[in-house]
């Protein structure tokens, strides 16, 4: 037998595997959805119709799309008919037993590629095809209409082998039939490889649609035996199958596992959720009378049942009863500060390095060390500040005001910024109001332009 034809079979057959796996027989159970949450996805193949039959008629050709018409150049269509019986394993595996009859023509009419005939003593040659009868395996490769989990359309490939008996009669290129075999009809193993699509009309009808192409095992089927290439020949087919069995029940063919599995998942969680929806009602209830005996108004830690203080102010310690417990009297140690003569020196220096831009309250950067000195005293030994800023009498009254409590207040967030506590400063501006000085000279007015410093 031609070694393309076993490849070509085995191929398929491996392709077929990963799908019988889809929908394993499972123990049947009578568990529904609705009863018990632990349904089974795919309680086996009993509720299904498996057994059918079919009746076609289409065209047969001594040709292949993989190897030509045979032996003849030109091939021709012939008027052919079959019939089958088919049974469903499972909703993607079938045995079906085929049975296929009619006539095979073919001429040398046709010029070849290079514009001559073909030479040959025969000038035609027409096959009678008695019968032809195979078993074959038929895989539901893909159902189309996922979208609405619905069955329409089935595309499956089968495969199988069997024999087919025909009687070939040869037309001689001057005239004249010649039987190319009188003793009796030849018998031929074939191997028969199709691809169709099917279509369910309802539970009752399905429309087939299939092409399949039969390799011979022998070079005899057009009469001439030429070339080292043996015989095939083809069926286009439409057809009408009937499932058998009750009506009630369901084509296995055309059952959806993924389908089935959706809906009684959706059934399985429609049944959780039932049971969720329960013990959240009890859970409600049960919170409810928690909460009446753990109910904490005043937020002392002494639920409102046992409450004997209500109304206890936050943050109140107290007892078991919910009643304030005695505050004991803390007595604060006053912590003496002393001031020396040292940190005096420091406040003093800052006093005098400190300066401003010209009428604004921006501290030139030459007055940062000696601000930084005072900062770090503050810082260590807890002290308050208080900052009086003054001017001159030049300008407006309230516009020096103004200016001093901003030159007191950039002090101070400079010293806050160092890390002083804010708490610990005091800013003050006094504008024109305390002058140290004579604001007739110029020396008096520069002695008034100052902050000073005052800690304590």
């Amino acid at each position: 037998m031609n070694k393309s034809i076993i490849m070509r079979a085995a191929c398929l057959l491996i392709a077929s595997m990963p799908l019988l796996g889809i929908a394993q027989d499972r123990p049947s159970t009578t568990n529904s959805p609705s009863s018990n949450p632990n349904v089974e996805l795919f309680n086996g193949t009993s509720g299904f119709r498996k057994w059918s039959i079919g009746v076609n008629g289409g065209l047969l050709a001594p040709v292949a799309p993989t190897g030509g018409s045979n032996d003849f150049t030109k091939w021709k269509a012939s008027a052919g008919y079959g019939a089958y019986v088919k049974y469903q394993i499972l909703h993607s595996l079938a045995l079906r037993a085929d049975y296929v009859g009619g006539k095979l023509q073919g001429d040398n009419s046709k010029a070849l590629g290079n514009g001559s005939n073909r030479v040959s003593p025969y000038s035609s040659f027409d096959t009678k095809l008695k019968w032809s009868g195979s078993l074959n395996a038929v895989v539901n490769i893909a159902t189309v209409n996922w979208l609405f989990r619905q069955n329409f359309v089935q595309i499956y490939a089968s495969v199988g082998a069997g024999l087919a008996g025909y009687e070939p009669t040869l037309t001689k290129v001057g005239g004249g039939e010649v039987n190319y075999k009188t003793d009796g009809t030849i018998k031929e193993l074939i191997i028969p490889v199709g691809v169709g699509l099917k279509f369910k009309l309802s539970e009752s009808i399905n429309l087939d649609l299939g092409y399949t192409i039969n390799y011979l095992d022998a070079d005899n089927l057009d009469g001439y035996n030429y070339g080292p290439n043996k015989d095939k020949y083809s069926y286009g087919y439409a057809g009408l199958e009937f499932p058998l069995g009750r009506k009630s029940k369901k084509q296995l063919q055309w059952h959806n596992p993924a389908k089935s599995m959706y809906d009684e998942l959706a059934a399985q969680k429609a049944v959780l959720a039932s049971e969720l929806d329960k013990a959240n009602a009890n859970n409600a209830r049960l919170t409810a009378d928690v909460d009446k005996l753990t109910k904490d108004s005043d937020g002392d830690g002494v639920s409102d049942f046992f409450d004997k203080c209500p109304g206890t102010p936050a943050n109140t310690k107290v007892d078991g009863a919910g009643c304030p417990l005695p505050v004991p009297e803390v007595v604060k140690k006053e912590e003496k500060v002393v001031i020396t003569e040292e940190d005096t020196r420091v406040v003093k220096e800052a006093i005098r390095n400190l300066e401003f831009d010209f009428a604004k309250a921006t501290i030139k950067p030459n007055s940062y060390p000696a601000l930084d000195r005072v900062a770090e005293l503050l810082k260590r030994k807890n002290l308050n500040l208080k900052l009086s800023g003054h001017t001159d009498n030049v300008g407006s009254k309230e516009r020096n005001l103004a200016l001093s409590r901003e030159r007191a207040e950039a002090v101070k967030q400079y010293m806050v910024e160092k890390g002083v506590n804010s708490s610990k400063i005091e800013a003050v501006g006094y504008g024109p109001t305390q002058p140290i000085a004579s604001n007739k000279t110029a020396s008096g007015r520069q002695k008034n332009r100052r902050v000073e410093f005052t800690i304590f």
